[in-house]
């Protein structure tokens, strides 16, 4: 097995952890790093903030496996609780472990290096691999099966909507088409298929299957949907003066980030009112100016880092009631329509 403890590199460590750390500098503290991969955030934030605890959820069992050993080489187990769950269980994992509220809560919403680079994983268009793209491989819906029981108009939407391809629906058609003939079970077969569809003239920098690849990911993971339910559940288990900070690698991911945090960013009047009553003031405050993205730097050191956007916020006062309820409503975990 590969070194991961080597090959793996946070992105953007150092900004998170100025972000993270100063919400946990009191005793009692407690962190939660909803993505936990292989701990490359979590072990600088438990070194940086020697009083806190920290929670790691993980719905990779074997990535959760590597990075509880990685904690505890590094001497911070006795901190560290690793929980194999997906993010949207945020609520009942901190239920579970009898915690009210938290203080900082970290997301990395890009693959991990384990899955990146396990290639039997079929994450990646890089090399052949069977078509899984599971980050819980308990789970049943896997790529292969979205491409074999997805009529055409879902696979198009799929692909226009997580993926922004151009080509969606010629591509969907093609692939209904050949699965008829012979199933479509590997990376290289959908690379020479999406190969053949896309013309040259229109053909993105890079591989031309990357959107496609993309956009399979998202919808086998249920990406946006988890990101979205999840949202509002940290933010009703945040303690005052706690932070949020997420790093989103996608344009669909960072407009959800972004749309969330507005809603606390904001006075909560129609416009015009000439007083703004005292729980309609906003109740996030900004740590970031816009998105942080990485510099050349740390796009040379770390290529993975090229799409990063870092986004942060604080609670100042405790979320309205009218807006925990809101957010009560719009945070639980939404089962998928198909294969969960």
């Amino acid at each position: 097995m590969n070194d991961y403890a080597t090959i793996h590199q946070p992105v953007l460590l150092e900004q998170c952890v100025d972000l993270v750390a100063p919400a946990l500098d009191h005793a009692g503290a407690v962190a939660v790093d909803c993505t936990l991969g292989l701990a490359g955030h979590t072990i600088a934030f438990l070194k940086a903030a020697p009083q806190a605890r920290l929670i790691g959820i993980d719905r990779d069992a074997e990535a959760l496996a590597l990075a509880t050993e990685r904690v505890r080489r590094e001497g911070l187990a006795d901190r560290f609780i690793p929980v194999h769950a997906a993010f949207d269980a945020f609520t009942a994992v901190l239920d579970e472990q009898g915690i009210d509220g938290v203080d900082a809560v970290f997301m990395d919403l890009g693959l991990s290096s384990l899955q990146i680079d396990e290639t039997e994983r079929g994450f990646s268009y890089s090399h052949d691999a069977p078509l899984d793209m599971r980050m819980d491989t308990s789970q049943p819906l896997t790529a292969e099966r979205v491409l074999a029981q997805y009529d055409a108009e879902s696979l198009a939407r799929i692909f226009r909507t997580y993926g922004e391809e151009r080509y969606a629906r010629q591509i969907a058609r093609e692939i209904c088409r050949r699965r008829d003939q012979e199933p479509i079970t590997t990376s290289a077969q959908l690379n020479r298929l999406v190969d053949e569809v896309i013309p040259q003239a229109h053909r993105p920098a890079g591989n031309p299957a990357k959107r496609v690849f993309q956009a399979l990911r998202i919808e086998v993971n249920g990406e946006l949907e988890k990101l979205a339910a999840t949202l509002p559940q940290i933010a009703n288990r945040l303690n005052v003066g706690g932070r949020l900070v997420v790093e989103s690698y996608h344009s669909l991911e960072d407009k959800t980030v972004k749309s969330f945090m507005a809603q606390g960013l904001v006075a909560d009047v129609p416009p015009g009112l000439p007083m703004i009553p005292e729980d309609a003031q906003p109740f996030f405050r900004e740590l970031t100016r816009g998105a942080v993205k990485a510099d050349e730097a740390e796009v040379a050191r770390n290529p993975r880092s090229a799409s990063v956007r870092l986004r942060g916020i604080e609670l100042t006062r405790p979320v309205p009631e009218r807006w925990r309820r809101r957010f009560s409503s719009g945070g639980a975990s939404q089962r998928r329509r198909r294969g969960r």
